[in-house]
């Protein structure tokens, strides 16, 4: 590897998180090697590591030392590619950084890593929501199928799932589900299976799984038709494995900056006031993995949404993990938010290598 190939994988001990996150966007790998002023090896920083900085709320201007590993798996130059293998093999690595004997970082081990194969993975879309709150424009057009730069959101989604190695579908319809079945038919067209879990009445944001006929033994996605993201959805089952979680729901940082003082009182007396505070919290995106034990838990009728069987997950004893996304990610929910999402798709998702 070249001191050019390497350059994008090197970030500053002097980074903020803000940039780590954005250079791993960049190269799109597992590894990024931070390095002092002399590119010397002080750390390492993965999407997980990344991941789990954001739930610990770690702000995006902190120090990049705040999310780092800084004690990372190194190699030396030279050594038997075999044996580098089977050492990162022990230790739960994939990539590891090249270090020379001054501590110097000359390259990565593996140089390539991460290539996308194709993915067993079964994908659910909820795509028979009525879309009310976008009317007029889903009254002859069901939300999912509304064009953003030409084509209908459901189109990139699935598109962009298939890039990931996603080939099989299964979409949830109910209002206007001819419209979404004249556009997809059997996938063919869009070199991916498609078949629908038609549903006679509204069933909510899990319901429609209990329509599901083919034996489910292992983890799959399921995710909301309005959802439009750059998420890497390979992260997010390697995620959902390593937890050995029974669900994994992806969510979101928000941030509220009052414009008031915030007082705190007991009874009469003022405890604390802070001005204009930020407050901050995770809500839930859309997307979700599920394994197969979780399908037992849905009722066969009735309507019934994926708040409920996260819960009766949890209260029966299973890990429910949360994914964080700072990935690009928006809820086309209203007509502000179907703006923006126009608005931002040329920039987001039609440049070169997005």
């Amino acid at each position: 590897m070249s001191p050019r190939e390497l350059a994008p994988y090197l970030l500053s001990d002097q980074a903020t998180l803000r940039e780590a996150i954005e250079r791993l966007d960049a190269i799109r790998g597992q590894l990024v090697v931070i390095v002092d002023e002399a590119g010397r090896l002080r750390g390492s920083l993965t999407d997980g590591d990344v991941r789990r900085a954001l739930l610990r709320m770690t702000p995006m201007e902190a120090c990049v030392d705040k999310a780092m590993n800084p004690d990372p798996v190194a190699v030396r130059p030279g050594h038997n590619p075999a044996e580098i293998q089977a050492e990162l093999n022990a230790l739960g690595a994939s990539q590891a950084p090249v270090v020379d004997r001054e501590g110097q970082v000359v390259g990565l081990y593996p140089e390539h890593y991460g290539e996308t194969g194709p993915r067993d993975n079964l994908v659910v879309i909820m795509a028979g929501g009525r879309g009310a709150r976008l009317a007029p424009l889903t009254r002859h057009t069901p939300k999912p199928m509304l064009t953003i730069s030409g084509r209908p959101l459901l189109e990139t989604i699935i598109q962009r799932l298939r890039d990931q190695g996603f080939g099989r579908f299964r979409l949830a319809v109910n209002y206007l589900a001819e419209v979404i079945e004249g556009h997809f038919g059997d996938g063919s067209a869009f070199d991916v299976e498609i078949s629908y879990l038609r549903e006679s009445e509204p069933r909510g944001t899990a319901g429609a799984l209990a329509l599901l006929e083919e034996p489910i033994d292992g983890p799959f996605l399921v995710m909301n038709g309005d959802v439009l993201t750059r998420l890497d959805f390979g992260q997010l089952l390697a995620f959902h494995g390593d937890h050995d979680a029974a669900a994994t729901v992806c969510v979101r940082e928000h941030r509220f900056e009052t414009p008031y003082g915030v007082v705190e009182t007991e009874g009469h007396r003022l405890v604390s006031i802070r001005e204009k505070p930020t407050f901050r919290w995770f809500a839930n995106a859309g997307i979700y993995v599920l394994g197969p034990e979780a399908l037992k838990q849905v009722p066969t009728s009735g309507h019934y949404d994926m708040p409920t069987l996260l819960a009766a997950l949890t209260e029966r004893g299973d890990t429910v993990g949360a994914f964080p996304i700072h990935e690009y990610w928006i809820d086309i929910g209203r007509p502000p938010d179907f703006d923006l999402a126009r608005s931002d798709y040329e920039a987001v998702f039609a440049a070169p290598g997005q």
